[in-house]
């Protein structure tokens, strides 16, 4: 049984990320912070171990861990303005010196599109990131950062660019679960004019692509992570609606100067590991929509 690392384990991604690691029989170590609210979402097992952790004790997780594991996936970071993003930035380098102190023979880096910064054409690997976040720009050192150390530890190293994931364990407060949920309480729902081109991946496609990176990613690689079926935005608020109320109340409004438009190519993550996405955007919003009516009722 091959054994993995996942920091950030209790969150969106990363729980998503677990539940399919374990799938597909591996053992993990699902890295937590102590006071999480989500962590009620993972139960110890014969093939699950939890490791409460901060972020800022990462030096200490070979302390808690029987190495050596096969990978090390760093999902975890926190939310908040440039400081507690430019804290997350050395985390990731503590994360990578646990891995190689561990034992591990690769680490795996979640990304994000906001890496990229606004870009107008197809959004390849190989163009030039132009962060205008401090999330985005955080991520970019860490990306950088990281794979320069993990060259001198002489550690695997490969990062994952995450594109708009929706589905189990997502939020209210973004913008689907909210579109959702405005839509079964019949309330209005404002939009921008939604011409700009989008890009959706359902979480348990993004948790596959992961791992196709932990067992298939050519060291030293960034790949994008996303489903590669772009449309405009207002495809797909439209097919929600169609399928949650077909005359719910979405209101579009103007153009938004200089919006993020997404045209994401998949090519490279299919050519070095042959994954592709499977789950339509259709059955996933139908996915999603359950899940969110299954936890209203808890």
């Amino acid at each position: 049984m091959k054994s993995v690392i996942v920091t950030g384990a209790a969150g969106f991604a990363g729980c998503n990320l677990v539940e399919m690691l374990m799938k597909k029989d591996y053992f993990v170590y699902a890295v937590v912070r102590p006071d999480s609210a989500h962590n009620f979402r993972l139960l110890e097992s014969n093939r699950l171990k939890i490791i409460e952790c901060r972020m800022q004790d990462y030096n200490e997780l070979h302390r808690y861990i029987e190495g050596p594991c096969d990978a090390l996936y760093h999902l975890a970071w926190q939310a908040g303005g440039f400081k507690e993003q430019k804290q997350c930035i050395a985390f990731s380098i503590e994360a990578l010196k646990a891995a190689k102190r561990i034992g591990c023979k690769r680490f795996i880096g979640a990304g994000t599109q906001a890496e990229y910064g606004p870009q107008k054409g197809l959004i390849t690997e190989n163009i030039c990131p132009n962060p205008t976040t401090a999330y985005g720009a955080s991520k970019l050192a860490a990306c950088v950062l990281t794979r320069q150390l993990a060259n001198d530890l002489e550690i695997e190293w490969v990062w994952g660019r995450i594109f708009s994931l929706y589905g189990k364990y997502e939020p209210y407060g973004r913008m689907l679960p909210d579109l959702i949920k405005a839509l079964k309480r019949d309330d209005e729902f404002h939009l921008s004019a939604a011409t700009q081109n989008w890009d959706y991946l359902y979480s348990s496609d993004g948790a596959e692509a992961l791992i196709a990176l932990g067992e298939k990613g050519k060291d030293g690689e960034i790949y994008n992570v996303a489903n590669g079926d772009f449309h405009p935005l207002k495809y797909f608020t439209e097919e929600i609606r169609k399928l949650i109320a077909p005359n719910g109340n979405l209101l579009y409004g103007e153009e938004v100067v200089n919006a993020t438009s997404l045209q994401v190519s998949v090519d490279k993550i299919y050519k070095d590991t042959g994954w592709r996405a499977q789950i339509e955007f259709k059955k996933g919003i139908a996915m999603t929509n359950k899940y969110l009516s299954d936890i209203e009722k808890v």
